[in-house]
């Protein structure tokens, strides 16, 4: 029996908390890999800092008793600032006015292989294109293979790499195109199915 998941935007009342436990979980399989991507182990005030610069949505699933749990999340915003935003150093495509940014993508591993990622991908895709946004991009670990061949199906190429200060890899920065056409398929929001 699968339950229904349903995706929406991070509110006010959202625990933070939860949020940075649902990263810590879903990053936890990259760390054990020896790639220290930001969420294995962000602090709560740095997952504020991030939802606060753009537009955050949240998976949750409702459990037989009517309970809801968080299993996902996306964050998506319009492009670094540099002087303001630390990460812009060298990131041409995180600066250009036409990109949005992609980030904090995240599964709980109880829900993997199940389409969720794309969901939130899709939705942070189309909040991009409904803002007049060009394009989406994005960086993950050049190491990580899977996760490179899971942005290429979706049509990110890659534009460049960058060495982030503290970071054990060196990144690849994505990017995707965006169609001014809306996503034939139904809004991500108002799907329920697992």
């Amino acid at each position: 029996m699968t339950s229904a998941i349903h995706i929406r935007p991070l509110t006010a009342s959202d625990s933070l908390e939860a949020l940075t436990a649902l990263l810590h979980q879903a990053y936890a399989s990259l760390a054990a890999q020896g790639w220290n991507f930001t969420a294995v182990d962000q602090p709560v005030s740095l997952t504020a800092k991030r939802v606060a610069s753009g537009q955050c949505f949240l998976a949750e699933e409702m459990d037989s008793q009517g309970q809801r749990r968080l299993v996902g999340t996306v964050m998506v915003r319009g492009p670094y600032r540099p002087g303001v935003d630390a990460w812009s150093l060298d990131t041409p495509c995180f600066t250009d006015p036409a990109n949005a940014i992609l980030s904090q993508l995240a599964v709980h591993p109880d829900c993997r292989g199940q389409g969720l990622g794309e969901r939130l991908m899709d939705i942070a895709e189309a909040w991009a294109r409904e803002r007049g946004y060009q394009a989406v991009a994005l960086d993950t670990a050049m190491p990580a293979l899977a996760l490179r061949q899971r942005y290429e199906r979706r049509g990110y190429v890659t534009v460049g790499e960058v060495q982030w200060e503290g970071k054990t890899y060196r990144s690849v920065l994505m990017r995707k195109p965006l169609s001014s056409a809306p996503s034939p398929s139904p809004s991500p929001l108002e799907t329920d199915a697992a």
